[in-house]
């Protein structure tokens, strides 16, 4: 492994983390426990037990990276280490390390707030805290996350994340309380593409957006559309439950950028049509976008859930 490619492997970004313990009866190395606890979790391990379970089972795996001079570290020992690591120290190295990941990942990339579970604490007077994250869809990974106070903070918190993770080539999706002008703009700027989703906050452009699609696109034929590349429907089936998604989008809007040029990069619309049948009910949804990149084949539009509109 070459130094540059090392500066960004797991093991080369945890060797920052600085050493918590005392310097004298450690029986195992700190960049040890980290990147195994780091390894487990990425494999969809979340409890200190489970940690140390898995780690034994692939001891032999991680001996050939790894040191291990006091062997696999009880889940009691990664527990504790991890309570006394500098969370800021250990943020900014995993933050270099999922950045340098993100460099050599194409496609797409979604942000996504969540509530934490069991955050609330009314007892201390703790409110629940929300987690901004950064999530590469085609690899099931995590490029990085930020917490913030309130949910309505999702919108500060994008821009946070946009500037700490190399995503030059990568699509980035965005719900609705994201889509801002200047959000689009700053992922222009890095060299990305935006799809976002667009609601009643934007109402200019869903005045234009809207009425457009109804007019002049559903009624026009479907199979005309799916050969110019602008209509595809795609039925998925869950547990008595069926969704009939019928995605449309549209390229050529020299009409609609003329009126909203403060949307940079915007190339392009979209809309999705969204049937759900369950119990014998069926309910309708229809959600907009717009995006950057021109000349889109429809099968590469994602929602910030997976496709538009979701």
């Amino acid at each position: 492994m070459s130094a540059m490619e090392n500066n960004f492997s797991l093991v080369g970004c945890m060797e920052e983390v600085p050493d918590p313990r005392a310097p004298y009866n450690q029986k195992h190395k700190l960049l040890d426990i980290i990147v195994i606890a780091v390894t487990v979790i990425l494999c969809g391990m979340d409890t200190w037990n489970e940690i140390e379970d898995w780690a034994k089972s692939k001891r032999e795996w991680l001996g050939s990276f790894l040191e291990l001079p006091g062997g696999i570290p009880s889940h009691d020992t990664i527990n504790r280490v991890f309570q006394m690591i500098d969370p800021e120290k250990f943020h900014d190295a995993f933050f270099r390390w999922t950045g340098g990941v993100a460099g050599k990942i194409g496609g797409v990339v979604t942000t996504d707030e969540k509530t934490v579970r069991r955050s609330r604490d009314d007892a201390k007077g703790n409110r629940p805290a929300h987690v901004v994250s950064a999530w590469v869809c085609e690899a099931s990974l995590v490029l990085g996350q930020l917490k913030v106070d309130e949910k309505t903070n999702e919108i500060k918190a994008i821009p946070e994340l946009l500037d700490i993770l190399c995503l030059k080539g990568c699509v980035v999706t965005i719900d609705a309380m994201g889509t801002q002008k200047e959000i689009a703009e700053k992922i222009i700027d890095k060299e990305v593409d935006y799809i976002l989703q667009m609601k009643g906050n934007q109402e200019r452009l869903m005045e234009d957006i809207v009425p457009f699609f109804e007019k002049d696109v559903f009624p026009c034929r479907k199979n005309e559309l799916a050969e110019e590349g602008r209509h595809y429907k795609d039925i998925c089936f869950d547990h008595g439950r069926q969704e009939t998604r019928e995605y449309y989008l549209e390229n050529e809007i020299g009409w609609l950028k003329a009126d909203h040029s403060e949307w940079k990069g915007l190339s392009g619309i979209g809309a999705c049509v969204s049937t759900v049948i369950e119990k014998g009910a069926a309910t309708q949804s229809i959600s907009y976008s717009i995006y950057s990149r021109a000349g889109w084949e429809l099968r590469n539009i994602e929602s910030p859930k997976g496709r538009t509109g979701e």
